[in-house]
């Protein structure tokens, strides 16, 4: 069989692009991938300018990599260049750019997906199958937290982390990852039938350094519908800080009939450990089993696996990371910000409700 080759376009310069481009470099076969193979023909260190890159024909797809309130702009760009988007996280600033954004990928008839890569690592595809076997009955409660301590005493008020023009903050350069595994074991759950949340609350601490959000914490309740079918009862306690490291496990789902523990961090967990309660008596552990995954490179691959697959068979959107997860993770957010009291500065949101 022919593998597909996907040509990928790179847009920013900073970490996490670095990290995205050598992965894209790793031979597929070391991890069992025979498909697809990815190219970099196109980056802005060789360009100089954005639209360069969106204007080069030997370029299929575009990475965007560049500071959260750049990726609107960035990314309607790129699919009025008629090219296929992987965005990084946050995908946008608010549920209102990432809607235009999704319509202007239809009307161009590109493939757009947010880059969440931790939904299609290895672990947390077997983690979802197990989830859906059933084997531990129903979900009740996910604890989660992803947090850094980026010492922010000691950075610059221009820091992406400080920063409000890009979006500083916690909420949305780390909160993806906590609500990552809120979707996958909530939202996506048989028993919900993809209904979203009844409620949100959440609560923020606020730096004085430059009023972005350093501590903030929030619950996701999901509630039977009738109206849906859903039939879940559940609740998702998630926090992100950026001024305390993680902690261990970093999620923690709790079901009927066991416990699903999932080590830091959370972004790209290699174990996780489940716990089944002996029948009949909730929290008493009849057996214990660790998993541990291993790979070639830092698990960015995986994603633009999926964007090749998707592009070849000529998708708009990903199944496992489709647009509505990506809308809920925004929608989430917005809320948070609203009762928190975040807001950003004029002019940064392209796109309002």
């Amino acid at each position: 069989m022919t593998s597909f080759t996907l040509r990928w376009g790179i847009i920013s310069t900073g970490w996490i692009a670095e990290q995205v481009v050598s992965d894209l470099l790793v031979d597929p076969t070391t991890r069992d991938t025979n498909d697809v193979v990815h190219k970099v023909t196109a980056t802005v260190k060789a360009y100089g300018t954005y639209d360069e890159v969106y204007a080069d024909k030997n370029v299929d797809a575009i990475y965007i990599g560049t500071p959260h309130t750049y990726h609107y702009t960035n990314a309607l760009d790129a699919l009025k260049a008629k090219k296929h988007v992987l965005c990084e996280k946050p995908v946008t600033c608010n549920a209102a750019e990432l809607r235009s954004l999704i319509a202007t990928a239809k009307e161009n008839g590109v493939f757009f997906m947010e880059a969440l890569w931790t939904r299609f690592q290895p672990l947390a595809k077997e983690v979802k199958e197990l989830i859906d076997s059933g084997t531990l009955g129903l979900p009740v409660v996910v604890h989660a937290d992803f947090s850094v301590d980026f010492g922010i005493d000691k950075l610059p008020l221009t820091h992406r982390m400080l920063d409000p023009k890009l979006g500083g903050g916690a909420i949305l350069d780390l909160g993806p990852y906590p609500l990552i595994w809120t979707i996958l074991a909530l939202y996506e759950h048989p028993a919900n039938k993809r209904t979203k949340p009844s409620n949100i609350t959440g609560t923020m601490y606020k730096t004085p350094i430059t009023g972005v959000d350093c501590n903030t914490s929030y619950i996701v309740t999901f509630s039977p519908n009738s109206s849906t079918g859903s039939t879940l009862a559940a609740q998702a306690v998630l926090s992100c800080s950026m001024n305390v490291a993680s902690h261990n496990p970093g999620v923690t789902i709790r079901f009927e009939k066991g416990t699903i523990m999932i080590d830091a961090p959370v972004p790209c967990p290699l174990r996780y450990t489940v716990q089944y309660f002996k029948e009949g008596k909730p929290g008493e552990i009849a057996r214990e089993n660790t998993r541990t995954f291993e790979y070639v490179g830092s698990g960015w691959h995986f994603q633009a696996d999926e964007v090749a697959r998707c592009v070849r068979d000529g998708k708009l959107e990903s199944e496992l990371w489709s647009h509505d997860k990506s809308i809920l993770e925004m929608e989430v957010f917005d809320e948070v910000r609203r009762q928190g009291g975040y807001k950003f500065p004029d002019g940064i949101e392209k796109v309002l409700l």
